[in-house]
């Protein structure tokens, strides 16, 4: 893949608007067929070399056609092969008709299958084109292979599974392997559609690159080249205050972990400076804490606005630990024109009164404001977007990033990386173990010290979470927060 390709995650209604743009262009669409039907094959025959049977479950349109393609190139290459077909057959049409009467195999019904010791599944019935919920006869195979633990390898994606949210439908294959063509598609990166679809081949079938990125939006899956150019770089002559002042406000007395956590993230991410702004009776816990991270007392909002007036102050973050309420609302309103980073408890403070949010954070041409929601607190700043069941992750992100004037890091294990503009990342670098107490915590701290460092907001979320994720892989299973805090300065070798 090339790296143009490598990023971009098409839409099944973008990747049949490629396929039509080809032919237009005269590129044989039978001709493209037959590419994925033998990379079917191919993959097959290599990754699954001590199948007795290879399998294939052609469905009733272009989807089958690769089947009935990959069929006729396992048996070219002398597998034994057993086929079966969903619908009627005299119902085919144009390169599927024709990928049908290619492949010497007569195919039987579909409901004729029975499992055997040895058998590998290609799955070729639907594909990433699918929008509604598989037929009985699909849904009781694909329960016969849970159970027989059969493996499957799936033709784009796999059956029942939606190519443009990454849910089943009714129900969905567990593919061991998916072999997709030209690029993924989000079913591909969201989940539960990761966890269905194995690993992931994606082959070039021949559609030029330029005819990819004529129809391609603006989802991504979240790599490196994305933003990396837009990396903070010292250079010889950088000085701390060039480098940023961070500024991370502390909960109460018995609530600072959570703002410490972000604090000392945002130093190790290359803030030049951060300073910890506490209420009074949380400084005594606070400076015991503290040594390279600085401390001022904020109580007040009066307090808050004069600091401003005084401090060389670059960005924020307020959130973590504060406590929900009116001086959380309050704070945040005062840094309207400033770069904020507002997650947990600063969010959730926002729940009865969103668009007064929205409102303030509207100015500008660039967003300036980070919202950090996981799944309850999206629910709590847009309910109407979290229980749109239609819409996809990405498409929700992207909803409350316009709606909102912010970038949005939609959290999860398939985190989604929204702006205003319609650009959505999908993160999938993150290990498992980063679900745990204060993670949050500390990515908060390192999208402030990009923030801070002058990296616009969107590609300071992008960045700072897929930096999160391989901080958390160096980090190590069974990591802690403060585990990751100590790996939260990790550079890539770009």
């Amino acid at each position: 893949m090339t790296p143009l390709l490598e990023t971009i995650l098409l839409t099944p209604l973008e990747m049949a608007a490629a396929d039509d743009a080809s032919a237009r262009s005269g590129i044989l669409s039978f001709d493209l067929m037959e590419r994925a039907g033998q990379a079917v094959a191919a993959s097959a025959l290599r990754h699954f070399p001590g199948a007795l049977r290879f399998v294939v479950l052609c469905g009733p349109g272009n989807n089958g056609g690769d089947g009935y393609v990959a069929a006729r190139g396992l048996l070219q290459a002398g597998a034994h092969v057993g086929l079966f077909h969903l619908g009627e057959l005299s119902m085919l049409k144009g390169d599927a008709r024709r990928a049908r009467d290619l492949c010497p195999l007569q195919p039987a019904p579909l409901e004729n299958y029975r499992p055997a010791t040895g058998d590998v599944v290609i799955d070729a019935l639907f594909g990433a084109g699918l929008a509604r919920a598989v037929p009985p006869i699909v849904a009781d195979v694909i329960d016969i292979l849970k159970t027989a633990d059969i493996p499957v390898l799936a033709v784009d994606l796999p059956s029942g599974l939606c190519g443009r949210r990454g849910v089943p439908l009714g129900a969905a294959f567990q593919a061991r392997r998916t072999v997709t063509f030209m690029t993924r598609k989000p079913g591909h990166v969201l989940l539960p559609g990761r966890s269905l679809c194995g690993a992931i081949e994606v082959f070039d079938i021949g559609i030029p690159a330029r005819i990819i990125k004529s129809v391609a939006g603006k989802i991504r899956e979240n790599l490196p080249q994305l933003w990396s150019e837009r990396l903070p770089k010292p250079e010889s002559d950088t000085h701390k205050y060039r480098r940023g002042h961070l500024a991370v406000f502390s909960g109460p007395a018995d609530r600072t972990g959570a703002a410490r956590l972000s604090a000392t993230a945002g130093l190790k991410a290359g803030a030049g400076l951060v300073t910890v702004a506490s209420a009074g009776d949380a400084m005594p816990v606070n400076a015991a804490s503290l040594t390279t991270v600085m401390l001022h007392k904020i109580d007040t909002a009066g307090d808050l606005e004069s600091w401003l007036q005084s401090a060389k102050l670059a960005a924020f973050v307020l959130g973590p630990g504060f406590g929900i309420g009116e001086k959380a609302r309050q704070f945040a309103l005062i840094l309207k024109d400033r770069p904020l980073v507002l997650d947990a408890d600063g969010i959730t403070s926002f729940k009865a009164r969103p668009q007064e949010l929205f409102d303030a954070f509207a100015g500008g041409s660039d967003p300036h404001l980070v919202l950090t929601p996981h799944e309850g607190e999206f629910s709590r700043l847009f309910p109407d977007l979290a229980a749109n069941d239609d819409l996809s992750k990405v498409e929700k992100a992207i909803g409350a990033a316009e709606r909102a004037h912010a970038a949005i890091v939609y959290k999860g294990a398939d985190t989604v990386i929204a702006g205003p503009d319609g650009r959505a990342y999908v993160n999938t670098n993150g290990p498992p173990w980063l679900a745990t107490a204060g993670s949050g915590d500390v990515l908060a701290g390192m999208i402030g010290a990009l923030l801070a460092q002058g990296m616009p907001a969107f590609e300071s979320a992008a960045a700072a979470v897929y930096l999160h994720g391989e901080a958390g892989k160096r980090a190590g299973r069974g990591m802690t927060a403060e585990d990751l805090v100590a790996h939260a300065g990790v550079s890539l070798d770009l």
